[in-house]
This record gives structure tokens, C-alpha cells and sequence, in this order.
């Protein structure tokens, strides 16, 4: 098939489209802080999955109309990590702070800002996706912790908890598998991936009563993404 001439006006105004579809994650992050503050985690969680769709294509919207190509000038993939750090990060915390998550006081707050503050660190890592499509260290999921921590009813203990955890986790050099990209496994991850976010709007949909077998189904695609990564990290450096 033909590639698409990149000096074409056509493409470059499709191109600049994608970047207002990445753009308008923003305006949904400032959505989620307005759910969070009006007490409404269920609306803030509808939101933060549209947040993920756009997230999960923009991507191969991007490469398929060759935007680097196209619109030199425009930084997208800064762009990238400016909506990914307010939908993934900044907005959830908000999220579990504002929604009574977290224990009250002076540690809730710094169990607040640890997740910021290791994120602020991993989105500034030129290597935080490495040349092999993988995340290097615990991508700054903290959207999808938040969304178990309200479907699942965790204490603000258990909360604090994964927070500190999962921030730790930060700084370890795993490779965790990027859905969209990885090689291995590519089709069967986009599957499952595919399966988790239907999971994640019937679970929505349930609350506040989720369904166990939902439930499940849901928390066995973490365990296998976390699996998968584990294996992939020790596989090549065996290999090397």
C-alpha cells in the first residue's frame, strides 16, 4: 500500500486533530479534581477510563499518521506526558485524598505526595520507555490503584500501603510491559488489556455492589501483566 505523503495538508490537519484528542485529556484530568472535590468517585473513575482510551490510541493514531513527519515542530510526546501526569497521577491522588482514602493528618498527606513526587521523577527519565517498548520501573499507574481502592473498599491503611509500595517500585528497574508496543505477547496483550477495560466499566457500572466474578476477572489481568513483566525483565537479562 501507498504511504501517505507527508507534505500533504490533509494529513497535517489530521495530525494536528490527534494532538487536541491527546490535548483534551487535560480537560478530562481537570473533570476528575472537580468529581473528587464534588465527593463523586464513581464520575471521577468514568472519567479516568475515557482518560485511558484516549491513551491507549493516541499512540497508534499518531504512528499511523506519521505526526513526527508531518508536525516537526510540535513536541507530542511531551505533550504525552503532560496529560498522562495529571490523568494518571495528579488527578488520582486527588482523588484518594479528597474521598477520605487516605489517613487523615500529616501522614496522609505525605503518603499523598509520595506517588508525585515519584512520578515527577520517572517522567522526567529519558529511559522510562526504553528502545524495546517496555516501561522501565512501575509506570505511574496510580489512576488504576485508585480505581481498586474505591471499587475494592481499601482501609486508608491498605491505601497507604500500596502507595508506599508501588512508589518504591518506581525505582526498580523492571521492565513492565506497554500494551500497545511490546513484541511479546503483542496480541494476547492487547486482548486482555481490551477484556480489563471492559471489566472496569461493568465494575463501575455494579457500584456500589461489584460483582465477585467481575471482580475477579479484573484482578487476574493485574497478575497476569505483572507476570508477564516480571518473566519478560528476567528473560533478557538472561539473554544478555
Amino acid at each position: 500500500m501507498r504511504e501517505p505523503f507527508v507534505g500533504s495538508t490533509r494529513l497535517r490537519l489530521a495530525g494536528l486533530a490527534l494532538h487536541a484528542y491527546t490535548a483534551s485529556g487535560t480537560v478530562l484530568a481537570l473533570l476528575i479534581v472537580i468529581a473528587a472535590i464534588d465527593g463523586d468517585a464513581v464520575r471521577a473513575l468514568w472519567l479516568g477510563l475515557a482518560a485511558l482510551v484516549i491513551d491507549g490510541t493516541d499512540g497508534m493514531l499518531a504512528r499511523r499518521l506519521r505526526v513526527k513527519e508531518t508536525i516537526p515542530w510540535f513536541d507530542g510526546a511531551m505533550l504525552d506526558n503532560i496529560v498522562d501526569y495529571l490523568t494518571y497521577a495528579f488527578a488520582p491522588i486527588v482523588l484518594l485524598w479528597t474521598g477520605g482514602y487516605l489517613p487523615s493528618g500529616a501522614w496522609g498527606a505525605v503518603l499523598g505526595a509520595l506517588p508525585l513526587l515519584a512520578s515527577s521523577y520517572q517522567f522526567c527519565r529519558v529511559d522510562a520507555k526504553t528502545e524495546d517498548h517496555f516501561f522501565l520501573g512501575f509506570p505511574s499507574y496510580w489512576n488504576v490503584v485508585a480505581f481498586y481502592v474505591v471499587v475494592l473498599g481499601l482501609t486508608p491503611t491498605a491505601t497507604g500501603v500500596l502507595l508506599v509500595l508501588f512508589s518504591v517500585l518506581v525505582f526498580v528497574p523492571v521492565k513492565y510491559v506497554y500494551p500497545s508496543r511490546t513484541k511479546a505477547f503483542r496480541s494476547l496483550n492487547l486482548l486482555t488489556t481490551a477484556i480489563w477495560l471492559a471489566s472496569y466499566a461493568v465494575l463501575l457500572a455494579q457500584m456500589p455492589h461489584p460483582n465477585p466474578i467481575v471482580v475477579a476477572v479484573s484482578l487476574s489481568y493485574l497478575v497476569y501483566y505483572g507476570a508477564l513483566s516480571l518473566y519478560l525483565t528476567w528473560r533478557r537479562r538472561v539473554v544478555a
